[in-house]
């Protein structure tokens, strides 16, 4: 099974950037950006910015490993390698993939959520592995990714 990446994004107000999935036929859920490793990616890091860039329209900076999650999924064991990352510009019209020229998959919708326990809890948030990792550190993110304004960040 391919293993997948997911960014957690902060945007500049320490605001985390999620997606509020509608799809038909099924109940409403939200996510982190990310998805599969391709075969033309070099690094876990290039697949991010990747997706980040086909799902967002986004480029990112500070991108810090933060746990990698596993569990079960159609018949074997998803890994999925979690980053945490600082959104520097965010454009919807570079927005692109089958996953925004095919209807039937439905209407990814970008929120942003104040940094709070509560804000994931409140959710479905899938998958539910990334949800327990983000339910338990919600308000340690600003730390434990680094901030590129911070004089002492030292990249």
């Amino acid at each position: 099974m391919q293993p997948s990446v997911r960014g957690i994004l902060l945007d500049q107000d320490e605001r985390l950037v999620i997606f509020r999935r509608t799809v038909p036929d099924r109940d409403i859920y939200w996510s982190v950006p990310g998805g599969h490793v391709e075969p033309g990616d070099a690094t876990l890091e290039h697949t991010l910015h990747r997706e980040l860039l086909e799902e967002l329209g986004a480029t990112v900076s500070a991108v810090t490993p933060l746990t990698t999650v596993s569990y079960p999924w159609q018949g074997g064991v998803k890994i999925q390698h979690v980053y945490g990352c600082r959104l520097l510009s965010m454009d919807p019209a570079l927005r692109h993939g089958p996953e925004f020229e095919d209807p039937s998959r439905g209407v990814y919708e970008v929120e942003r959520l104040p940094l709070a326990e509560s804000e994931i809890t409140s959710r479905h948030l899938v998958p539910e592995a990334v949800a327990a990792y983000l339910s338990a550190h919600i308000t340690a993110l600003p730390r434990l990714i680094a901030d590129p304004r911070s004089p002492t960040d030292g990249r």
